[in-house]
């Protein structure tokens, strides 16, 4: 089985364990997320079965979306309210202060990676660090906050909802610690959903229940995206029968036989009969369209 399905995990859960859940009720030896969320979080989470696994890190950069509740007035060493509380302060703040603050995070930002995270520092997570007591000082990265926008705010119990629309690689809960700063209050991520990723809605996704049911009544097919739809960033090329024999071998073929080749870059190839066998690399100066990554071998 090749292709990707789209999750909607629930709550207390890591991503591999969804990951092992799906693989389970499919059956399935091979099978990988193509981006973490964390245990409390719930939401899109494309799981990539089969052959469709060695194109996970070949998915088009593409934004993600998520819904986040905050709580004012706390900080905590994970940076949500699984963590253990460091500070606590009174609020003072009004909406308009917090629409303000989170307006100055739209755009490109530094943002410092939470100890809490799988970012490796000399090889090791920082999570394992963290576990261990250890801090370590972490490479601030740049990352895109494209929208942020207040939905709901309770501020007598200082719980502010919000949606963001943001490049891949930002972290929605040092949003939450930044944001808390800034208001001079401090704040912790208190739920998160994400409700898209790679190209996926949270309306198309579903539950581990809902697929294991799908399952047992012998609909599984339906469940699976192929995996192409997910490269659809990429131009789409088709080749001939016999171009198509010697892609699937891994064999490179020559640009100037090719038509609808036009930059650098890669592109989706299809056979004559529009099936999928994996995506061509034109580089610069080159005349030949090599195999970037094959449906098979």
């Amino acid at each position: 089985m090749n292709g990707i399905i789209i999750v909607d995990k629930h709550e207390g859960i890591t991503s591999f364990g969804i990951v092992s859940k799906i693989r389970g009720i499919l059956g399935q030896k091979k099978a990988g997320h193509t981006g973490t969320l964390d245990p409390m979080a719930t939401g899109v989470l494309p799981v990539m079965l089969g052959g469709a696994t060695k194109f996970c890190e070949l998915l088009p950069t593409r934004g993600k979306a998520y819904r986040a509740e905050l709580l004012l007035g706390v900080t905590t060493d994970t940076l949500d309210v699984t963590g253990v509380v460091l500070r606590e302060k009174s609020v003072d703040v009004a909406l308009t202060e917090v629409e303000a603050a989170l307006k100055g995070f739209v755009g490109r930002i530094s943002q410092v990676p939470p100890m809490y995270s799988a970012v490796s520092k000399d090889g090791v997570r920082l999570y394992k660090l963290a576990r261990q007591g250890i801090e370590v000082e972490r490479e601030a990265r740049q990352v895109e906050i494209y929208a942020a926008n207040i939905l709901s705010a309770d501020m007598d119990d200082h719980k502010i909802t919000i949606d963001v629309r943001c490049s891949a690689g930002t972290y929605i809960r040092s949003l939450a610690h930044d944001l808390g700063e800034a208001l001079g209050c401090g704040a912790v991520l208190s739920a998160l959903r994400r409700t898209s990723a790679n190209g996926f809605c949270d309306s198309g996704a579903k539950t581990v229940a809902q697929i294991e049911s799908i399952v047992k009544s012998g609909g599984a097919e339906s469940l699976i995206v192929p995996v192409d739809q997910a490269l659809a960033a990429y131009p789409e090329i088709q080749i001939t029968a016999n171009q198509s024999v010697r892609f699937r071998n891994g064999g490179a073929l020559d640009a100037a036989r090719l038509t609808g080749l036009r930059t650098d870059g890669l592109y989706r190839v299809y056979a004559p009969d529009g099936v999928f066998l994996g995506l061509g690399e034109k580089k610069q100066d080159s005349g030949e369209l090599s195999v970037k990554r094959g449906m098979r071998g």
